[in-house]
């Protein structure tokens, strides 16, 4: 399988399965990529869901931002690739 094909949707795949984890939309987050420093929003990163879970990659630098695997009973969020996210959230 080639890591870089162009078999990826954008990162509003995301939106449902991050939906079950918090309780605000998650594809307007801002990220930052921990190799390149790249700041974007969920909505842009490049998805690949031809793995066990969901895989979101980089647009700029093409590495892994995110992993997200939902089980029957649990779900598994690897952020390792990304720096910090800055989540939108309504006004108290």
């Amino acid at each position: 399988m080639d890591l870089f094909s162009d078999d990826y949707t954008d990162g509003n795949t995301l939106a449902g399965p991050l939906r079950e984890l918090f309780t605000v939309d998650m594809t307007g987050a801002v990220g930052r990529c921990v190799h390149c420093g790249g700041e974007g929003p969920v909505a842009g990163m490049k998805v690949y869901a031809q793995a066990p879970g969901l895989v979101a990659r980089c647009p700029s630098c093409q590495e892994v931002l995110m992993r997200l695997v939902r089980g029957p009973s649990d779900a598994w969020l690897d952020l390792r690739g990304t720096m910090s996210l800055r989540i939108p959230m309504p006004p108290e």
